[in-house]
């Protein structure tokens, strides 16, 4: 039964409350009361060893003991926080911010030294349990061919006039390359798109994209790479499964006159046909999930050519954290990407070799990139607040948006995260091989 109108957090309204019951009400289980108290304990233990400090409306604080000045975490309702930590772990965390159970003004000051801490903030001893006290990812979100498309649309589809008041002319989504990025240095907004152009640019020429390739796109975008890619005389067919982005991507391509050289298919990557010269996929991966990566790199090693090229774009984590995190739900499946699974650049080798015959031949890792790149979203997205609740977005909405945007930017910012381009050849022989199965 939900909790009386009285008892929602004072700035949800009844109607947001409706929308986001998980966020309106913390959990009152009768496990509940055993997990909060341990969940108290565990982070005022935590954040004795966090550059963060922690103030609770007693007036006690937590947090390192030193004369510097540390990013300020304010609990509002330090129950309710800590029956969502004790029962979801890092969903509750997240479902508490949405909820205003907790605020700060340095929202990635914050989160930056909890990820640096990630791994280690929870006793070891106590990590054994992780598995039979957290949630587990639904089979509902499993990357099958039946629920991929619900899971994008969940993102993707949500509206492009959304995306378009953060992102920049090109509508890129993804992590940009800036020029001579050095550790503390800020890039204006008005270095973004020339960015993500460098960015698009350098995946096309590790993929040997020129006059007369036949390119294959695996996952779209709204357009950007598809139009680069034929400016260079490619021929370009490019698939995705969010029919928000196919329409607004095929308007672009025709506004700019090249709708002969490139057709955009709403198409399952499983189902592609063809040969191509070359293949570029752009932070598609992610969506891909660990159970398909296998049958993904098979579809690309079945459509490309003797002698083709292959230029992935890819979110990484730590291979041992991969490891230990990869059967967990979290905050991040809930309410941004469902069904999605970070990889590591040892499994994306490991699958490569097993099931392919493609080798991992290059990479750049660009991780304080995708940093700066998050900064300037969600600098945009939070000097939007008005206009994104024009558009019919509400308070746990955004509240959701700009922690996604600033848990995201923290990991990388951590060293948590990582952005690999990578390039996938076949060595010779296997190119011949290859050949004569055809």
């Amino acid at each position: 039964m939900n909790a009386p109108l009285r008892d929602l957090p004072g700035d949800l309204t009844p109607d947001e409350a409706a929308r986001w019951p998980d966020v309106a009400h913390a959990p009152r289980r009768r496990t509940t009361a055993v997990r909060s108290a341990a969940a108290a304990w565990l982070f005022r233990n935590a954040t004795r060893r966090v550059d963060v400090r922690v103030e609770f409306p007693d007036g006690s604080t937590s947090g390192r003991d030193d004369e510097r000045v540390l990013p300020r975490m304010i609990i509002r309702r330090p129950g309710a926080f800590a029956r969502r930590v004790g029962t979801d772990g890092l969903i509750g965390f997240g479902e508490s911010f949405m909820a205003g159970d907790w605020t700060t003004d340095d929202l990635v000051g914050v989160l930056t030294p909890f990820a640096t801490r990630l791994a280690r903030l929870v006793p070891r001893p106590l990590q054994v349990l992780r598995t039979a006290v957290l949630p587990k990812q639904p089979d509902s979100e499993d990357n099958s061919t039946a629920n991929t498309r619900s899971n994008i649309a969940r993102h993707y589809d949500l509206s492009n006039d959304l995306f378009a008041l953060f992102l920049d002319e090109s509508m890129t989504y993804s992590s940009a390359l800036f020029d001579d990025l050095e550790r503390g240095t800020r890039p204006p907004w008005s270095d973004l798109t020339s960015a993500q152009h460098r960015k698009i640019d350098r995946l096309l020429d590790l993929a040997g994209v020129g006059p007369g390739t036949r390119l294959l796109e695996i996952g779209t975008g709204w357009g950007e790479l598809c139009l680069r890619a034929a400016a260079r005389g490619a021929t370009v067919h490019s698939v995705t499964l969010s029919s928000e982005q196919q329409e607004l991507a095929r308007q672009r391509v025709a506004e700019a006159g090249l709708s002969e050289k490139v057709t955009i298919e709403l198409c399952d990557y499983r189902h592609v046909e063809g040969t191509y010269d070359a293949v570029v996929s752009v932070e598609m991966i992610e969506a891909v999930g660990e159970k398909y990566w296998p049958v993904y790199f098979e579809t690309i090693d079945r459509v490309l050519a003797p002698g083709g090229r292959v230029a992935i774009q890819a979110i990484t984590m730590p291979h041992d954290r991969m490891v230990a995190s990869r059967s967990t739900y979290t905050w991040v499946h809930k309410y941004i990407f469902p069904g999605g699974q970070l990889t590591s650049l040892k499994a994306l080798d490991a699958v490569t070799r097993r099931h392919t015959t493609l080798r991992l031949t290059d990479q750049l890792g660009m991780g304080m990139h995708y940093a700066e790149t998050l900064r300037l979203w969600r600098e945009r997205f939070t000097t939007r607040r008005d206009d994104v609740a024009a558009l019919g977005f509400d308070t746990p909405f955004r509240r959701m948006w700009e922690f996604y945007l600033a848990y995201s930017e923290a990991g990388f910012r951590a060293g948590y995260l990582d952005v690999h381009q990578l390039l996938f050849t076949r060595p010779d022989g296997d190119d011949r091989r290859r050949r004569t199965r055809q």
